[in-house]
């Protein structure tokens, strides 16, 4: 019977094949949508290496001053407040302090190579799970003597050194000779935290040590010793702060800085104006927006459904003739659109490796390595379903109570 059923559901869709084509591109097309923006989502702010233990992890990016009158800046805060103030927390497991990347230059057989670079302690190799393709971190005797070592990535040793090995070598950046510790692999760029072509010693730039001020251009990471330690560490952060806020020349200076989780981070930056985190506007954003994608398709299934059921009145009644029952017909309708949702679902599988194919080969985001998100795959999928059955009930149910005649003359009443 099931096989039966199958062969009139394709016979169906082939005979409509406009209405099937809108059909099956509203489930692809959603479908891909939501695989590929959680696969960003996920790369950017799920435990991806290096920073696999996010629910351990917390970072200190903005400095913001508050003046009177409303006047304000913000930035990153400087070497000075993160290692004298930071640095010196009771509750967290390991700090370590690390610059901004910047763009250098360096030069092979007259070929100019961009890379970026970003300078870190030791304890930044201790907190993040970078994978090792050669070679190790600098050491911490290397970051106290400010050597000229460095870590690089696994592009720059393609780009730098062709197919041989780089751990003893030397590249020279900005005029500048570092020997080859190190090679890892790719971190995507969407990793702002620990993303570079070359990491060196933080040393290097120990210039910037003693300069005056609670900005600058450098980065906390902070490590809990577990997950449950989070709150309190923020709590000693905020004390810390008001403290800090206290030292300041003008006493009505007002100070807005937080260790926060990446996601936490950027929902504060662009919902919460730089004080409230605003994590639940943005997950709310994100959940109004899947809705709507998902809605979409499902009124787009609920009218093609109620058109395409009510034109077949006259097989109805037929079938109904032969003695048919209610719900053998409901059955037929149901499996139908089981089998249509099922085929926009392959369909959107197909189109989601494709387009995320295409973003990693393209280079638009750099060293991305998105991946099918397979756990969200099936929720869409399930949802596309749920919504199909829904669409197809209804009309089915209502068609499958007429009379045999009235079926034959087409009513739907």
């Amino acid at each position: 019977m099931l096989k039966n059923y199958l062969k009139i559901a394709w016979k169906v869709l082939l005979r409509r094949k406009f209405f099937t084509f809108i059909s099956l591109f509203g489930i692809s097309f959603t479908l891909m949508v939501l695989v590929v923006a959680t696969s960003l989502f996920d790369h950017a702010f799920g435990p991806q290496m290096p920073e696999q233990e996010t629910d351990r992890l917390l970072f200190v990016n903005m400095m913001r001053e508050q003046h009177d009158g409303g006047f304000s800046s913000s930035g990153p805060p400087s070497y000075h407040f993160l290692n004298n103030y930071v640095r010196t927390l009771k509750t967290p497991e390991k700090v370590s302090i690390n610059s901004m990347f910047f763009q250098v230059n360096s030069y092979i057989d007259s070929r100019k190579l961009a890379l970026d670079i970003k300078y870190t302690d030791r304890e930044f190799w201790d907190i993040l799970d970078f994978n090792f393709l050669e070679g190790s971190a600098f050491t911490r005797q290397d970051v106290q003597s400010a050597n000229r070592v460095a870590v690089i990535n696994e592009n720059t040793r393609k780009q730098y050194f062709g197919a041989g090995h780089a751990v003893g070598k030397y590249i020279e950046v900005d005029q500048v000779k570092y020997k080859v510790v190190g090679v890892v692999e790719d971190v995507p760029v969407l990793r702002l935290h620990s993303y570079a072509d070359v990491w060196v010693p933080i040393t290097l730039k120990s210039q910037d040590f003693h300069a005056p001020g609670l900005r600058g251009t450098y980065f906390a990471t902070i490590k809990a010793a577990k997950a449950s330690d989070v709150p309190q560490i923020k709590a000693e952060y905020a004390a810390m702060l008001q403290q800090v806020e206290g030292q300041q020349p003008e006493k009505s200076t007002k100070l807005y800085s937080f260790p926060d989780t990446f996601l936490e981070g950027m929902a504060r930056t662009f919902l919460g104006n730089g004080k409230e985190p605003g994590v639940g506007i943005l997950y709310g954003l994100l959940t109004a927006v899947a809705f709507l994608f998902m809605l979409l398709p499902a009124i787009n299934l609920v009218n093609i459904n109620i058109s395409r059921i009510m034109e077949r009145s006259s097989e109805i009644g037929v079938r109904k003739a032969f003695g048919a029952s209610s719900t053998t017909i409901i059955g037929q309708f149901l499996v139908e659109n089981i089998f249509l949702t099922l085929l926009g679902g392959l369909l959107g599988f197909v189109l989601s490796a494709g387009v995320l194919w295409l973003i990693n080969d393209s280079g638009l985001i750099v060293y991305a390595n998105l991946g099918l998100n397979l756990r969200v795959f099936a929720l869409g999928l399930l949802l596309c379903l749920v919504f199909g059955l829904i669409s197809g009930v209804y009309p089915a149910f209502k068609m499958s109570r007429l009379h045999a005649v009235e079926a034959l003359k087409g009513g739907s009443q």
